[in-house]
């Protein structure tokens, strides 16, 4: 077993490989994070110092019981940062950090790390490879995790399910997009690599974070698309029923505010 400690940065939603996350960092926790992963990327000369092809990898986790946020202390603004508010760096996740996290998270790549006038940093991230974690540390001054790279197989027949779960994927975006009253495109081709339609489905479809959660931790691509397969079928459904449901933008998801 091989592992690495990465960077944790714990949210309240779940990160595919593939998706772009952009990121508002605020908390004092966070904006040391990005401030060492910009120590450890090295500026190219006569380019902008914000992006880079060095990779700024930290471990994204959608946490099970917790704050995102931690909470501001007595009397002071809800917008104050980590530091100010006295909190450290698992503030909000308990005594034993890990147990309020999903084992199995992502790996973000954060190509560009913007600082603010504030101090604060716009990030934009890709998920690349999902990770299992073993170990939580809290030592610094922000959670660091020791995992390890789960492998990606597609399984049984793999293929014929992501023909599949694409038929079933573009059914549900035509009734999401009926049920919102207007018209909705990809702007591209979608793939049919398993795996990839896998996450993009995955990313893509309203679902809960429990769901979302279970669809990352799948063994492999042919269990992730069985699982699509049924729940798009079923929200298809649901949304015949309910013409107001909320649809989500393909391959990104909001910023989260940290």
């Amino acid at each position: 077993m091989t592992t690495v400690r990465l960077p944790l940065f714990p949210l309240n939603s779940v990160l595919f490989p593939g998706l772009v996350l952009p990121l508002n960092v605020f908390e004092e926790r966070y904006r040391a994070m990005m401030r060492d992963l910009l120590k450890a990327a090295p500026e190219i000369p006569d380019t902008d110092p914000a992006v880079s092809d060095e990779p700024r990898q930290f471990v994204v986790v959608a946490i099970r019981d917790g704050h995102e946020v931690a909470p501001s202390a007595a009397g002071m603004p809800d917008d104050v940062t980590t530091k100010e508010a006295g909190a450290g760096p698992a503030a909000g996740f308990g005594d034993d950090p890990i147990k309020a996290f999903h084992s199995v998270g992502c790996i973000a790549d954060a190509a560009t790390i913007r600082e603010r006038p504030d101090g604060g940093f716009e990030v934009l991230a890709t998920g690349t490879r999902r990770v299992k974690l073993h170990s939580v540390d809290a030592s610094g001054p922000y959670l660091t995790a020791e995992v390890e790279e789960l492998p990606e197989e597609d399984g049984d027949e793999a293929g014929a399910l992501a023909e599949g779960v694409l038929r079933a994927f573009r059914s549900y975006q035509k009734r999401l997009a009926g049920a919102r009253e207007r018209s909705m495109t990809s702007g591209a081709e979608l793939p049919d690599e398993p795996s990839v339609v896998s996450y993009l489905v995955a990313a893509a479809a309203v679902l809960d974070v429990p769901t979302k959660q279970r669809l990352l931790q799948a063994p492999d691509a042919a269990s992730r698309l069985r699982d699509e397969l049924r729940l798009l079928r079923a929200e298809a459904a649901i949304i015949r029923h309910l013409p107001s449901l909320p649809a989500t933008e393909l391959t990104r998801q909001a910023t989260s505010q940290n």
